[in-house]
């Protein structure tokens, strides 16, 4: 049987959240301890307002120059978490979601899981992923194919359920 850390770590960040009041408490009152949490949920609040268009901005930027949108992805989505984290409150969960909006300390994230990432798209070059561009193949609009009124015509439009017939005892039914 495998053990996980999950559960542990899950019952174990309360606790050491309500430790974290009491230390900072007791070190700055309780008035001022309050003001440092409700400060840090509204500037996690922010940073999820900003972090969702910064990362779209990011997407397009990476689209149009032809760079790979994982790492923009990945970036977007440290300060989604850096935000949430900094919104629930607690001064543990306030420094993991200080550390993961240092872009330093983003980019070591980055070197440490972005070999693994693959980006699904249409690769033009070598085909290894290295150089993502969106090029005519990534268009939805060129699986369309554009018929005139005389190149399309109905074999049977009699037993089409879509006829102007308004009779619909004849349909199958569900």
């Amino acid at each position: 049987m495998r053990f996980s850390f999950l559960p542990v770590i899950i019952l174990l960040i309360p606790i050491l959240e309500i430790a974290g009041f009491i230390i900072v408490g007791k070190a700055l009152g309780l008035w001022l301890t309050l003001a440092l949490i409700l400060f840090t949920s509204f500037l996690g609040l922010v940073i999820l307002r900003s972090g969702g268009l910064g990362m779209v901005r990011n997407l397009q930027n990476a689209s149009r120059t032809g760079a790979e949108p994982a790492e923009a992805i990945i970036n977007g989505g440290m300060r989604v978490i850096a935000g949430i984290l900094l919104f629930l409150p607690g001064f543990i969960t306030d420094a993991i979601g200080l550390v993961l909006l240092v872009p330093g300390f983003r980019k070591l994230i980055w070197s440490a899981i972005g070999p693994r990432i693959v980006v699904a798209g249409s690769f033009n070059g070598r085909g290894n992923g290295q150089d993502f561009r969106p090029g005519p193949q990534s268009d939805a609009s060129s699986k369309v194919v554009d018929l005139d009124d005389d190149d399309f015509h109905r074999d049977s439009p009699k037993n089409s359920p879509w006829s102007a017939n308004n009779d619909d005892r004849n349909l199958p039914k569900p």
